[in-house]
């Protein structure tokens, strides 16, 4: 059985409708189980943890296992520039909470795999960042993001830290969303322009998580092996890269032609220093895909291909 915490968040609940659709048995919690409290972690696993009990899927006989055996972390603190003035819950939520998530997952012998950022680097780079680039962040929000990796990797060996960016989906805010609504409400509309990295699919994210759980769940059935991918850091994007402003052109190809945009508004492009955040944006945040790709033989989609199925399909609904 898998624990999915941060359940009902953008990410969390996508990887929820995979793992139902996949018939994997699985248990969500979110803001019921305090991730900074571990008290309340090992009360839930004290309940559930060796239990047949689960939620939201139907499984076919014989196919649940009695305990849980992987843990899915999408719990974090994620208000960027808030989290500049409110660096204390940062730190619980995004340092203690993996920390405590990781400890109790070592106890009950399963699996993890945390969700990390790009923030964890400082942007300064030319070239994709592969996952052995020293990690040099310049916000809070990423600073407590690469601590809360480096507690995972202290308190356990078998974890998979899978680090994305400009992350977008179904439920819940996200910039596609924000833009759309601007764009048929507004006649213009100002966006970055010298900010790069990739925009990535919570569809194809929760696709990749589903993808490490089955080939490893296979690689001990057929080999009596733990994992058929080594524990470690990933990073996973769609393939590409693009500016804020020319992803906002695309959202709007997109959604006048699928009728999402309504009417006709510009998009003007600025520099980071005519739009001051509170937080440092990285300037350069392509995360190199080739380590998780060739170990996986994964296909990821062009962040284009995924941004136009987004936004033509029937779960799109601006929030």
């Amino acid at each position: 059985m898998i624990w999915l915490i941060g359940s009902k968040g953008m990410l969390g609940s996508e990887i929820a409708k995979q793992l139902t659709e996949n018939k994997i048995s699985w248990i969500g919690t979110d803001m019921d189980v305090d991730i900074t409290d571990p008290v309340a972690l090992e009360k839930f696993t004290m309940k559930h943890g060796s239990s047949s009990g689960r939620t939201g899927l139907s499984v076919s006989k014989g196919s649940v296992p009695d305990k849980i055996t992987w843990v899915i972390n999408c719990a974090a603190y994620t208000a960027v520039d808030k989290a500049e003035d409110d660096t204390e819950l940062a730190k619980k939520l995004n340092e203690d909470g993996p920390m405590n998530i990781a400890r109790i997952t070592r106890q009950l012998g399963a699996k993890l795999i945390h969700i990390s950022t790009d923030y964890v680097f400082d942007g300064s780079a030319s070239v994709p960042y592969t996952e052995e680039t020293e990690k040099c962040p310049k916000s809070i929000y990423g600073i407590t993001k690469a601590n809360g990796e480096d507690a995972v990797a202290k308190e356990m060996t078998q974890y998979y830290i899978l680090r994305t960016a400009w992350l977008y989906g179904f439920d819940g805010k996200n910039f596609v969303y924000t833009m759309t609504k601007a764009m048929n409400s507004r006649p213009d509309v100002k966006v970055v322009a010298d900010q790069k990295g990739t925009p990535t699919c919570a569809v194809d994210l929760a696709s990749a998580i589903i993808k490490i759980i089955t080939t490893s769940q296979k690689a001990k059935s057929l080999f009596g092996k733990n994992s058929a991918l080594p524990y470690g850091i990933y990073h996973f994007t769609n393939l590409g890269e693009t500016t804020w402003y020319d992803f906002t052109r695309k959202i709007y190809e997109f959604g006048k032609k699928y009728s999402r945009i309504t009417q006709d508004c510009t998009i003007n492009s600025c520099t980071t220093e005519e739009y001051p955040t509170k937080a440092t944006r990285p300037a350069y945040s392509v995360l190199s895909k080739d380590k998780i790709m060739s170990l996986l033989k994964f296909k990821i989609p062009a962040w284009e291909d995924s941004l136009e199925k987004f936004i033509k399909s029937n779960r799109f609904e601006p929030k």
